[in-house]
């Protein structure tokens, strides 16, 4: 089997560059879908349930769009053209989404409209991420998989940093920050249409830099004996009975931690709104008392919390170069989630909105951690021809906590709130923190190649 040369360090940054793009469009989703579906009028309870489309989307296209990429060859390469479709769609949904308040339509309406195109956005940039983790798996060789997977960390908690501070931004320069009742301000909106272009202008320039292996040099590279058919036509269950141990092992640790960051992206703007802007409340149509989504205090809670993602998005960064330093991949892992679970219990206790700057912080230090560590070791552990497959499959290890968290936190919400006042989402934010010290635990059973 020949060995995969070393590349340059722009060589290595260019497979990853297109992820800058796509992961700004994926910040705008994570830090705004709370926001939007509470402002189209969704109780506070009920918000958890909107959140099962995206992973629910992940789970069922990236295994195929990996399996499908595994098998194809095109003068454009084999990942790529997966890659262009997908950000095409979350360019044209990305328009669309926004505005899902604005097109005079009742509020039942405009709940499934946003809804339809949240599946459609989420599908779309899962369809249009997956690719890059397989171009590093294809194209990278094993001494520098560690780096390459720490630039792709890299220019996703830049872009992280880009989508969740275009609210503020614009709101800032003076774009409205507030709207009449059930419709998304216009400091939303445009933060997606600006997301949309820069996610197709970093894509373009991905799909002309880089160059895919041939199938026969794939094969040379792989140990891949292309006379054999037999393994290509082998199913996914098949696969996931011979999978390495660390993709069980690891695919433990992320349940808790993707779990996590589920109530984090679900729950930060409401504990933001009710702990630190003081938002007030009113009573909904049900006769329940939850924050009236349509103040000034919320809609400026709204754009902090993209602040603070930022922040988080900043301490991944710097804990990113962090990491290599330790000598063992597990003890960085532990060290980063129990730091991440510091941060998320800590904001129980905070009322100042800078403060939480710290807060934040320690939370990027997990997420830096479930970018890169978890790929690493599983790539590590993969040889042959199913690299796309397995990513796919190991995709489910992010989707199904994310999908488990969004359907049982609203139940879980209800447990701790008291009838005639506003969900106390802050506790969901503590049973985050407590998650991720869970991880750390299950860290020790994770099985690495030797």
């Amino acid at each position: 089997m020949k060995k995969i040369p070393d590349l340059s360090f722009w060589k290595l940054w260019n497979i990853s560059f297109g992820f800058f793009g796509v992961q700004i469009a994926y910040a705008l989703q994570s830090a705004n879908i709370s926001r939007i579906f509470s402002t189209l009028g969704a109780d506070p309870h009920d918000l958890s349930y909107f959140w099962i489309l995206p992973p629910l989307a992940g789970i069922i296209v990236q295994p195929i769009i990996g399996a499908m990429s595994d098998r194809t060859w095109t003068r454009f390469g084999r990942r790529i053209p997966y890659l262009f479709v997908g950000a095409l769609v979350a360019v044209a949904v990305m328009c669309l989404l926004p505005n899902a308040g604005s097109f005079g339509m009742s509020v039942g309406a405009a709940m499934i409209f946003g809804l339809v195109s949240l599946m459609f956005l989420d599908t779309s940039i899962n369809m249009a991420m997956q690719p890059f983790k397989m171009m590093v798996g294809d194209m990278v060789n094993e001494k520098q998989k560690g780096l390459a997977y720490s630039i792709q960390s890299f220019l996703c908690n830049a872009g992280s940093l880009a989508g969740y501070i275009f609210p503020f931004l614009f709101a800032t320069i003076g774009i409205s920050n507030i709207a009449p009742k059930g419709v998304i301000p216009d400091s939303v909106i445009y933060s997606f249409y600006v997301g949309a272009v820069i996610l197709i202008l970093c894509v373009i320039y991905t799909s002309i830099k880089v160059k895919e292996y041939p199938p026969q040099l794939y094969a040379e590279y792989h140990g891949i004996d292309q006379n054999d058919k037999k393994e290509e036509k082998t199913n996914m269950f098949k696969l996931l009975v011979k999978a390495p141990k660390a993709f069980w092992t690891v695919g433990l640790v992320q349940f808790f931690c993707w779990a996590a960051f589920m109530f984090m992206w679900t729950y930060t703007n409401g504990t933001v709104a009710s702990n630190v802007f003081d938002a007030p409340s009113i009573l909904n149509a049900t006769g329940a008392t939850v924050i009236d989504t349509a103040s000034e205090q919320y809609q400026a809670a709204g754009d902090w919390v993209g602040i603070l993602f930022a922040v988080q998005a900043i301490g991944s960064v710097i804990w990113a170069t962090i990491i290599p330093q330790f000598k063992s991949l597990k003890l960085a892992y532990v060290v980063s989630l129990i730091l991440g679970g510091i941060g998320f219990i800590s904001i129980l206790f905070i009322q100042d909105q800078y403060a939480l700057f710290v807060s934040f912080l320690l939370i990027g230090c997990a997420w830096a951690a479930m970018l890169a560590l978890p790929f690493t070791i599983l790539t590590n552990a993969l040889t042959g021809g199913h690299m796309g497959t397995y990513l796919g499959l190991f995709n489910g290890t992010i989707c199904i906590p994310q999908i488990v968290a969004a359907s049982l936190g609203g139940l879980i919400l209800k447990q701790f709130t008291t009838e005639g006042t506003v969900p106390p989402e802050v506790n969901m934010l503590v049973l985050a923190g407590i998650f991720l010290f869970i991880g750390a635990c299950c860290v020790s059973i994770i099985k690495e190649k030797k």
